[in-house]
Formats: structure tokens, sequence, C-alpha cells
């Protein structure tokens, strides 16, 4: 936001303007960049001090100026308490976290660009990467680093592109009912792209139906001949596409059913229904996308990673869900040498969770792996060949049961720190 003034930055975050920085010169005037974390203070920047759930940001606000904040943007008495720091501009706000939405929202108003939300039960961050490497060569192009795709994680996002931006690719997450439309109207998405519905937060919404509405938010958020990408033949969507958009569908029988004239650096079958979504989303905006694309796969998102063993790691631990529980596993089953599977815990699934731990389990031994291993109470209902308590113990014996040739897979939900399996075969 180089460029706006702490007046104009005020009224857009709806916040009172306590203090104006103290010289004021075209050279200086707005922030480089906005932050949440103190400890992460550059000069030139604006910090938001947020009220979280053991610590009130808001306090450390004479710790960012101290250490050359542009600004702070807090609560009302920590603003007040500032007075006495090194001089910046001081604005408050009753509620920071929705002075750091507006902002966000003015943000991407004065940037003009297009901008392509996603969402989806599973898939949701690899479709991001894939569509983010699509557009790059042919739009001045942001997507959502990782998975800030949060209330907080988007409008940093929002606030991080920098001037001349031509695309916003913004990567939405839901736990509830209502988060999803409270991104869209933050980020204001010209294209909304669902990737899939699936049995994923059961335990928060119930059933798939919830889901299905709780992900079409984002459709309802969408503008008055807005572009709407969804998989062909979900009746799960059946009345929740609202009537004032444009209803582009992908995968087989869809509208875009084929990646002739794209290269992609894998052939996973889900990664590349997956890459059908993002085109869609990418020819919504006008872009056509050609011959190799670049696509660097979030953290632990299916990362092959050859050793000098012999062994291959698939390091897919960052999340898990039945959904890609199976595709993962359809995977493995392509893999020459022996399958290894290492499959934990999957979180969130409500009152049937050992019911679908048991069928993941069945689906792993029907000739997509040769060697199961679990983690976790839950997933010992898959009945593996090993059973982990955690993941240190997963990881000490998956060590000794690895051979040259294996292709090792690693999943289970975050909660479960897979990771650790993962940096001891690696290291």
């Amino acid at each position: 936001m180089v460029g706006w003034s702490s007046e104009r930055i005020a009224a857009a975050a709806g916040a009172r303007l306590v203090a104006p920085p103290p010289v004021r010169s075209p050279d200086l005037a707005g922030p480089t960049r906005v932050t949440i974390d103190s400890r992460d203070i550059q000069a030139g920047d604006l910090f938001v001090g947020l009220v979280g759930e053991n610590v009130d940001g808001g306090k450390f606000a004479p710790q960012a100026l101290a250490a050359g904040a542009w600004g702070v943007l807090v609560a009302p008495e920590h603003a007040d308490a500032a007075r006495c720091a090194r001089p910046g501009a001081l604005l408050a706000a009753d509620d920071p976290l929705l002075a750091l939405q507006r902002l966000a929202t003015a943000w991407r108003r004065d940037l003009g660009a297009r901008v392509i939300g996603i969402t989806g039960s599973t898939g949701k961050t690899s479709t991001k990467d894939i569509l983010f490497g699509m557009l790059r060569p042919h739009r001045r192009t942001v997507a959502t680093p990782q998975n800030l795709n949060t209330e907080i994680g988007l409008p940093l996002t929002v606030l991080g592109a920098p001037a001349g931006t031509e695309v916003l690719v913004l990567e939405m997450g839901m736990r509830g009912e209502g988060q999803i439309a409270e991104l869209a109207q933050i980020a204001e998405p010209d294209v909304g792209l669902i990737v899939s519905i699936g049995p994923v937060h059961l335990e928060l919404l119930g059933t798939v139906e919830r889901i299905a509405a709780a992900k079409a938010e984002l459709l309802a958020g969408l503008p008055e001949g807005g572009v709407a990408v969804v998989p062909a033949n979900e009746p799960l969507l059946e009345g929740l596409i609202p009537p004032h958009v444009r209803v582009v569908t992908f995968g087989e029988g869809g509208d875009v059913a084929s990646l002739a004239g794209i290269e992609l650096p894998f052939d996973a079958a889900h990664l590349r229904r997956n890459a059908l979504g993002a085109l869609a989303a990418a020819r919504a905006i006008g872009v056509e996308p050609s011959g190799p694309i670049e696509v660097a796969l979030s953290d632990r998102r299916g990362q092959r990673h050859e050793l000098p063993s012999g062994v291959v790691v698939v390091d897919d631990c960052y999340n898990a869900n039945p959904m890609s529980m199976r595709a993962a596993l359809d995977e493995l089953a392509r893999a020459p040498g022996r399958r290894v599977a290492v499959l934990g815990d999957m979180l969130e699934l409500g009152p049937d969770e050992v019911a679908f731990h048991e069928e993941i389990g069945a689906y792993a031994r029907d000739g997509r792996s040769d060697l199961l291993v679990t983690v976790g109470p839950l997933a010992a209902h898959m009945g593996g060949d090993h059973a982990a308590a955690d993941a240190a113990e997963a990881a000490a014996v998956v060590r000794e049961l690895v051979t040259e040739g294996d292709t090792v897979l690693i999943k289970a939900s975050r909660g479960v720190g897979l990771q650790a399996v993962a940096e001891t075969l690696i290291a």
C-alpha cells in the first residue's frame, strides 16, 4: 500500500487516526507491508495487533514502533498506550481483525485485479498451486502462500499483493457455516472454483449436504455474471448454484475435460483432475495455458523424495480425509517395487469415524499397498500389518521396515504429526 496516506488507510479500515506519521513525504507515504507478527517487523511495516486466544497482539504496539514500523493498527487502549513510543502512525479500531479485513477489501478494489476464489473438501491447495503455475506466464499473479486461507491469512495475502497485480488466486478454508461467505465478502471474487465435495469436517457440520452448502457460499458471493467452476455431475451442488452466475463444469463429461496441449510435471490422476478445474478457472479470466507448466506444490502435498538408498518417500502428511486418502492410495498402487502405506488418523469425521477408517484400511489392502503401517487409535481400525501409537513410534518402526526399491506413502491429518516419519526417512 505504498502511496496510501494514513488518513486513507484509516478510512478504508474503519479506524480512527489517533496520530499521523511524524514525517509527511511522498517517498514515505504509506506502509510497505502489513504484518500481524511484532517479532517480524521491518522498517515501513504496518503492524496490526490482533486479539488471540492467549495473547492480545495490540500490547506489542510499542515494540513494533521501536523496531521501525510505519505505524500500528490496534485497539484504542493500545493506541493510546503507544503514544510515548517511537513516533509512527497510530490507528485505533474496536475490532482490529475487522479493520484488517476492510483494509484488504479496499486494496483489492484499488488493485482492480481479477480474483479467483478456490475452496473444496480436498485438493484446494494443489489446485491453487497448479492455477498459479498456469497464470504466472500470462498475468502478474499473486496466490495464497502455502495455506493462508483463513479470515486472517486471506486478507494478509491480499494486502501483500503489490501494485500492478492483475490476478489474485485466493484459497478459502472452511471450518463451519458462514466462513466461506465471510471470506468471499472480503475478497469479492469474480470466479469461484469448488474443487470437490466430500466427508470433511463432519464433526462440525454433520452431513455432506451441509458441507456442500457451506462450500457453495463462495458461489453466492459472486457478482452478476461471475463464473462458477464446479465438478461435473456433482449432485450435492444441485440447487446451490445461484442463477446470476455462469456455470463451467470440469472433469469427465464436463465443459473442460481435457488437458490437451498442456504439459504438467505429474501424472497422478487426482492432480490432473484438479488441473482441469484450474484450467477452467484460467479460461474464465481469458487465459489459455499451453505447453510446459511449472508447478511448485505447497509443502507436504504429495512431494516425492527419491533417496540415495533407492527408497521413494511420498510426503503427503499435511492433511487427510477419506477422499484424499483414496486418491493417494490409487497413486501408490501405480508405484513399482514394494508399496508401503503409512496412514494415520483422519480427524473431524464425526460419529462414523471408525467406519471411515475401516473402509480406508480395506481400500489400502485391496491391491494398493503391500505393507500397511497405521498410526494412532483411529487408524488402528484400518487393520494394518503394524500399528504404532504415535508418530514417534511410527518413525522408528518404518525406519526398520523400508528397504531399497520401496515407495513409502505417508499420510494423515495434520494433528497426527506424521512429518516426523517423513523427516526420519529423508534424513
